[in-house]
C-alpha cells in the first residue's frame, strides 16, 4: 500500500490515463473493477454527454475511478460546465484528474464536491502551482510518456526535482510504465504510485481503432517521436506519436480531411493534421492520423482485456516489491 493507493481507495498504485479516443466507460470500469484507478476522458464531452457516461461507469463499478478534464484545450468555461454537470453524478470514493493546471474556480468545484484532485504536470514551477490550487495527488509526466508533452525533463529527473522540492507530496509517475517491474522500480525511486497510457491502449475494452491497437503491440521505443505534427484541435503542445507517413514525409501535405469519426451518433470530419486520435467509430486514412504512443510500447506486447493486464501489473508488482535491493540496483 503507497500513499496514492490510500488517497484513492485503490488497491494497486497505479492509474490508467485520461486518454480522449481510449478511456471510455468500458475501459474506466474495468480498470477500476480490477483495482486500479480506471479514468473516464471528458475530453471535448458536452456536459450532458459526460454526465451520462459518468452515469454509466457508476453503474459497472463500485470501486473508485475517476474523470479526466483538459482544460487548455476546453477552456475554463467549459472545463467547469463539464465539472458542474459529472461531480454530482461521481460516486462517493471518485477522483477527478487534469491534464495540466486547472483553474481556481475549477479546482474549488472538485475540492468544494468532495473530491480528491488529480492534476498532470510536467514542470517543477507547475508541481507547486497545482498544490497551491490543493491537489491531493500530482502525477509527474515525462518525455518518454505518449501523447501531448508538458513538460521538457525524463520522468526521472522530474521526480527527483519534485521530490526534493516537495518532499510530502503524493507523487504518481507517467512515462515508462508498462509492467509490474516498471511500476515497483518508480516506488523505489520515490515515487508513491504511477499512470500508465499506453498499457491500455491494446485493451479488449479500450476504444482505440484496431488498427491503432495492432500498432501499439508490435512497436518499439524507436517508432516513436515527438512532433508538433498534429495540432488542429490542440496548438501549441508537442505530443509523442508512432511514427507514420506523415511524421516521415519531407514536405507538408494539405490539411484536407481524410477521416470521419462517429460520435454519440453524429459523424464528424478528420482534418490531416488533427489531434483526434483514431477511435473504433473512425474510417478514412487510419495511418495518417495521430496515435499516441509511449516509449514504454517496447514492453506492450499483448492486446489482452483490461483486467488480465491489472492482474499482471499486480502480480509482477507484488513480485517486486519483495526484493527490493534488486530494485535499487536496477
Amino acid at each position: 500500500m503507497t500513499r496514492l493507493a490510500a488517497r484513492l481507495g485503490l488497491e494497486l498504485p497505479l492509474l490508467q490515463a485520461g486518454m480522449g479516443g481510449v478511456a471510455g466507460p468500458a475501459l474506466c470500469a474495468e480498470v477500476s473493477r480490477a483495482g486500479a484507478g480506471g479514468t473516464l476522458a471528458l475530453y471535448k464531452e458536452p456536459p450532458a454527454r459526460a454526465a451520462r457516461l459518468v452515469r454509466e461507469v457508476a453503474a459497472a463499478t463500485s470501486r473508485p475511478f475517476g474523470v479526466n478534464v483538459v482544460p487548455e484545450v476546453t477552456g475554463p468555461a467549459a472545463c467547469l460546465s463539464q465539472l458542474r454537470a459529472v461531480l454530482p453524478e461521481l460516486p462517493r470514493g471518485g477522483f477527478v484528474t487534469s491534464f495540466g493546471l486547472p483553474d481556481t474556480d475549477a479546482a474549488r468545484a472538485v475540492r468544494d464536491a468532495g473530491h480528491p484532485l488529480v492534476v498532470q504536470v510536467g514542470t517543477l514551477a507547475d508541481a507547486g502551482t497545482a498544490l497551491a490550487l490543493g491537489a491531493a495527488v500530482l502525477v509527474l509526466q515525462g518525455t518518454e510518456a505518449g501523447g501531448h508533452l508538458l513538460g521538457e525533463l525524463p520522468v526521472d529527473a522530474l521526480l527527483a526535482s519534485v521530490r526534493s522540492r516537495h518532499p510530502y507530496a503524493v507523487l504518481a509517475v507517467a512515462g515508462g510504465i508498462a509492467t509490474g517491474r516498471d511500476l515497483a522500480d518508480a516506488v523505489a525511486r520515490g515515487a508513491d504510485g504511477a499512470m500508465a497510457g499506453t498499457l491500455f491502449v491494446p485493451a479488449a475494452e479500450s476504444t482505440a481503432h484496431p488498427e491503432f491497437k495492432r500498432r501499439v503491440v508490435e512497436a518499439v521505443a524507436d517508432d516513436t517521436v515527438i512532433t508538433s505534427l498534429f495540432h488542429i484541435g490542440w496548438p501549441h503542445r508537442p505530443h509523442r506519436v508512432l511514427r507514420n507517413p506523415l511524421t516521415d514525409a519531407a514536405d507538408r501535405y494539405p490539411a484536407t480531411f481524410i477521416a470521419t469519426t462517429r460520435v454519440d451518433g453524429r459523424d464528424y470530419p478528420v482534418p490531416r493534421y488533427s489531434a483526434a486520435a483514431p477511435g473504433d467509430g473512425t474510417t478514412g486514412r487510419i495511418e495518417e492520423m495521430a496515435m499516441y504512443c509511449g516509449r514504454s510500447c517496447t514492453r506492450v506486447t499483448t492486446a489482452h482485456p483490461a483486467a488480465a493486464t491489472v492482474a499482471r501489473v499486480r502480480q509482477e508488482y507484488e513480485s517486486a516489491t519483495e526484493e527490493p535491493h534488486r530494485i535499487q540496483e536496477r
